[in-house]
């Protein structure tokens, strides 16, 4: 039975075959029923790390080096601006400006060599040789007076110089030498007397009044400063020992003078007047360490310490 059935089950699976090859898909352009190619399996890719090659550093040019010289070259010059305060308020920028003393006529300044200013309207000016202010001097007339700035702080330092005529002999002075201190001058003893150069000298605190660069005066406004107090004091004691002894020299010099033509046998030095002298010495010793003192405690309380 089953021998007789077995052809027949061949048969139908023979024609069923075509039926079951449509239901499959099938690639373009192939024929149904065609096997497909096997796709050849792509490798993985393998990840490389590519090391990175490093970009040339771009030349950055350094200011400082830009405006350095080469080595045996001088530096560049820059141009020069100066100002010039008027007492209105207004202030006039310029590239020169020159003092003019007429003969006739009042002082006057010259600014770029055309505008002219008079020197009654100008509170302050600068120019090559530094900077100038207009003001009163203390205890004087109300005649204003040009000063020039030495130092800028909490403490600024002025001075003027002018001529002195002295008619004391020897041209004297009670003041002695020295850069500090009121009304030093250049020299202590000098010929005959005649025309000497002073230099008078001012300070300010805090750009206020100008005042006489006086160890009292800078005593009163370095008040709050411990260690400029302490200088002051050794400065102090520096100058009562100069006046002291350009007293006492004062003294022995002219008993001596007296001593050498008053005597009964006609004219002969002293020996008062040789004692003099080494009183006269003790000023120009000492007087190198006042004014260390006082310039050091004007350093000391611009500082602030």
């Amino acid at each position: 039975m089953v021998l007789r059935l077995l052809p027949l089950v061949l048969f139908l699976c023979a024609a069923a075959a075509p039926t079951f090859a449509q239901q499959t898909p099938r690639e373009l352009n192939t024929l149904p029923g065609t096997p497909q190619p096997a796709t050849p399996a792509q490798p993985a890719p393998v990840p490389t790390t590519a090391t990175p090659v490093p970009a040339a550093p771009a030349a950055v040019a350094s200011p400082d080096s830009a405006r350095r010289p080469a080595p045996g070259q001088l530096p560049a010059a820059t141009t020069s601006r100066y100002a010039v305060g008027l007492k209105t308020g207004q202030v006039v920028r310029a590239y020169d400006v020159e003092v003019k003393q007429p003969i006739l006529g009042r002082t006057f300044l010259l600014v770029d060599g055309q505008q002219r200013l008079d020197l009654n309207d100008v509170r302050y000016y600068e120019d090559e040789t530094g900077f100038y202010v207009r003001t009163t001097l203390p205890g004087r007339s109300k005649r204003e007076s040009t000063l020039r700035r030495d130092r800028v702080g909490r403490i600024s330092l002025y001075s003027i110089t002018r001529q002195q005529y002295t008619n004391g002999p020897y041209g004297y002075s009670p003041y002695g030498m020295g850069r500090y201190g009121y009304g030093y001058p250049y020299g202590g003893y000098g010929g005959f007397g005649g025309y000497r150069t002073v230099r008078q000298e001012y300070f300010s605190k805090d750009n206020g009044p100008i005042e006489d660069l006086s160890v009292r005066n800078l005593q009163l406004a370095t008040a709050d400063n411990p260690g400029a107090q302490q200088l002051l004091a050794n400065a102090r004691r520096y100058q009562t020992l100069t006046t002291l002894s350009y007293v006492g020299a004062g003294g022995l010099l002219l008993a001596g003078v007296l001593s050498s033509f008053g005597g009964s046998n006609g004219a002969s030095v002293s020996p008062l007047m040789y004692a003099a002298i080494p009183l006269a010495v003790v000023p120009l010793v000492i007087g190198g360490k006042q004014q260390n003192n006082i310039k050091q405690a004007i350093l000391l309380y611009n500082r602030g310490q």
